[in-house]
């Protein structure tokens, strides 16, 4: 589809944004703060037009994109331009090493990866910690006021325009149009951004909110030092002080003697008896005092 639009995108882009393209690439091109001697992606970057006002400041781009078509044009475009090498790339799988370059951009390309969560995890893994990515993507605007004749432009005149300029454009900006629509708001990319890794992640709008810009950076790596946590692991005192408790066993032995005890207080219950039974005889001996006969005496001395 791009391929088709490549030879007049950059002229049809002017038209449909009345020039704020211009502005916006102004502004993101501040916003990734190029110098002599970084290395920056351009990721989507098409013809290379952002890609050359990134390496007005010096810095070596590596313009990636995913149509063969686009990067035949910027390659006819910049033969000149030493300092912009054009590499064909999958967004979502990028054919580059871990923390290669010192910034990676994307402008208006994110909303047709196909996956654009991973392509924010690929930019996450080639930028070098500390460096920062900027996404330049059309958005929500805030204000109702503007998101109706802005919707109302995009479905109606945009792809009619595009249409005129270009035949084949037609169709491939009608689509743009519905990736638009369906693309998330500016909280919901920032959501991505810190999902993916990203810190200190902040955006801003452009033309009351049509195009936000955002930004993220990739984490510093942290210094090694916490590794004597590990040295607290001299877990191996505990065993040494339950083995004390396994040496109390022996007042397990002490139990006879409660036995013994026992056996004694059984022993001594016998004799507790022994003396009750000694009183049953002394029951019996009770008739040999028969008081009565002694009083029959008695009275038989009276009479």
């Amino acid at each position: 589809m791009f391929d088709e639009v490549s030879p007049r995108y950059d002229l049809i882009n002017d038209v449909l944004t009345v020039g704020n393209d211009r502005l916006w690439r102004i502004a993101t091109t501040k916003a990734v703060g190029p110098r002599k001697g970084m290395r920056i992606l351009d990721l989507a970057a098409g013809t290379g037009t952002s890609s050359a006002a990134l390496a007005a400041h010096g810095a070596n781009v590596v313009a990636a994109d995913f149509s063969e078509g686009m990067l035949a044009e910027g390659r006819k475009r910049h033969a000149d331009n030493a300092l912009i090498e054009f590499v064909h790339a999958d967004a979502t799988a990028l054919p580059f090493e871990d923390n290669s370059f010192d910034a990676a951009t994307i402008s208006y390309g994110l909303r047709n990866v196909s996956d654009p969560r991973a392509a924010l995890a690929e930019m996450r893994r080639v930028v070098k910690p500390g460096g920062r990515v900027v996404i330049a993507e059309f958005s929500t605007p805030p204000s109702a006021v503007i998101r109706g004749p802005y919707a109302f432009y995009g479905r109606h005149v945009l792809p009619r325009i595009a249409g005129a300029i270009n035949r084949e454009a037609a169709a491939a900006y009608q689509y743009l149009n519905e990736s638009i629509e369906e693309w998330p708001d500016q909280e919901a990319l920032a959501g991505w951004l810190r999902e993916a890794g990203f810190e200190r992640v902040a955006y801003r709008n452009l033309t009351f909110g049509i195009v936000a810009l955002h930004r993220g950076f990739v984490p510093r790596e942290a210094p090694a030092a916490p590794k004597p946590a590990a040295a607290k692991k001299p877990a191996a005192k505990k065993p040494a002080a339950k083995k004390p408790a396994a040496a109390k066993k022996p007042a397990a032995a002490k139990k006879p003697a409660a036995a013994s005890t026992a056996k004694q207080s059984e022993a001594k219950k016998p004799a507790a008896k022994k003396p009750a039974a000694k009183t049953s005889p002394a029951a019996k001996s009770a008739p040999a005092t028969k008081p009565t006969s002694a009083k029959t005496e008695a009275s038989g001395g009276e009479q």
